[in-house]
């Protein structure tokens, strides 16, 4: 079993940045990747950003070049750092460990973060 605790989330104006955090702990060696999704109300979870455990990133296209997704293999802890936040990236965002040969949504989410951006 894998734990995934996400924190950081908070609420910000249009134009600042905030950092999420994801914590991962027990059977982390069975994870392939860890993703981003968020879910707005009345809106479908999205896939926002993802990192491999080599280190292989991916977008969505509305966060290209304002996200970055990051990790520090000693601290098992992977990153989200927004930029230039929006309103529409208001959501709760949550954390999503995806074992080997297995494709996204992974079986491991953690217990969401709430971002709100003000215009």
């Amino acid at each position: 079993q894998v734990q995934l605790v996400e924190s950081g989330g908070g609420l910000v104006q249009a134009g600042e940045s905030l950092r999420l955090s994801c914590a991962a702990s027990g059977s982390t060696g069975s994870i392939s990747a860890i993703g981003w999704y968020r879910q707005a109300p009345g809106k479908q979870r999205e896939l926002v950003a993802t990192i491999s455990n080599v280190g292989s990133t991916n977008y969505a296209d509305s966060v290209q070049g304002r996200f970055t997704i990051s990790r520090d293999n000693a601290k098992n802890t992977v990153y989200l750092q927004m930029n230039s936040l929006k309103p529409e990236d208001t959501a709760v965002y949550y954390c999503n460990g995806k074992p080997y040969a297995i494709s996204w949504p992974g079986r491991y989410w953690g217990q969401g973060t709430q971002v709100t951006v003000s215009s």
